[in-house]
């Protein structure tokens, strides 16, 4: 999800059947109040020589950006580029561009995530780059976000398939500056992964395993106004994608405070419709702040997309 001129957009794929089949497609819809939502609009329609998915969103100048994942037929081992669309109303688009390295080459990965913006204007993200998917922290100075990207100094534990252990990061900042990114975990460790940086995303620490549970899924993380760490996610310990649940930090160390967003259990019914990876539960959580409130929007069974949305005065305890 995104702000742009006092909406809130939301971004997602969709598809007939199967996730990730040739059919995907990839829709939006808005809000004005992040309780009731326009009809979804598609913003990237299906391809014949590739499969689209949703990217993010990003705003500069009276600009709304939206991100694109593009996956090829002909690339393998299975991987991507990004594409990018422009628009100033947020219904008529621009025709695609690239966006690009500092070098001037074209981003060679996918990005899953949203981006972060930190103090002096720099933005992160990670890209998961070819061959195959690759995660590797990506910053730039650009406020547009379609140039001047850099990749941090940073080595995966491991490579499986041409699959790095760490996938699907999100990032926050610690309250001493540090920024941290944490990883779904590929090898099923059913716990978060974390690296930090502590030069504004240039270098980055080993990725090692925190204690905090998680159910090998995407998560997402960010900052609250007032500094506080969060993390969204589904701290099962094992592949079940329920509780839905955010967790706060104080210093971005110890979260020592947990809130449940959906509770899960025999209250959630399952699938309606089989499919290619479907289950029971929440998934793919995208978390943002907006007029004093925290949204996290996600997949319910991976058939409908939800919003919860949470004032920002229910998240403070003594």
């Amino acid at each position: 999800m995104f702000s742009f001129k006092d909406k809130l957009y939301a971004q997602w794929q969709s598809s007939v059947r199967d996730e990730d089949a040739a059919d995907t497609r990839v829709l939006y819809a808005t809000s004005k109040d992040g309780l009731i939502w326009s009809a979804p609009q598609v913003l990237a329609p299906a391809r014949d020589d590739a499969v689209v998915t949703s990217g993010g969103w990003w705003v500069h100048a009276g600009k709304l950006y939206a991100f694109i994942n593009v996956w090829p037929q002909t690339v393998q081992p299975r991987g991507g580029h990004v594409e990018v669309l422009a628009s100033q109303d947020g219904n008529e688009w621009s025709v695609p561009r690239v966006p690009r390295f500092a070098s001037g080459e074209p981003l060679d990965g996918v990005i899953e995530q949203d981006f972060h913006q930190y103090g002096d204007g720099r933005i992160l993200t990670a890209l998961h780059r070819q061959p195959g998917l690759l995660t590797t922290p990506l910053y730039t100075d650009d406020p547009t976000g379609l140039g001047g990207w850099r990749t941090g100094n940073f080595k995966n534990l491991s490579v499986k398939k041409h699959v790095s252990r760490e996938i699907e990061p999100s990032n926050f900042q610690r309250k001493d500056g540090a920024l941290v990114m944490v990883f779904r975990d590929q090898q099923s460790s059913f716990r978060v992964l974390a690296s930090v940086s502590e030069d504004k995303g240039k270098n980055w620490t080993r990725p090692q395993a925190t204690n905090m549970p998680d159910s090998r899924a995407k998560q997402s993380a960010g900052n609250l106004p007032d500094g506080t760490a969060y993390l969204v996610n589904n701290p099962s310990g094992s592949k079940t994608r329920e509780p839905l649940v955010v967790s706060l930090s104080r210093d971005g160390k110890l979260f020592d405070r947990a809130f449940l967003l959906r509770a899960g259990g025999p209250q959630v019914e399952g699938p309606r419709y089989a499919g290619l990876y479907k289950r029971k539960g929440f998934s793919y959580p995208k978390s943002y702040v907006w007029k004093d409130c925290l949204y996290v929007a996600y997949a319910e069974n991976k058939e409908d997309i939800r919003v919860t949305r949470v004032p920002l005065t229910s998240l403070v305890t003594d």
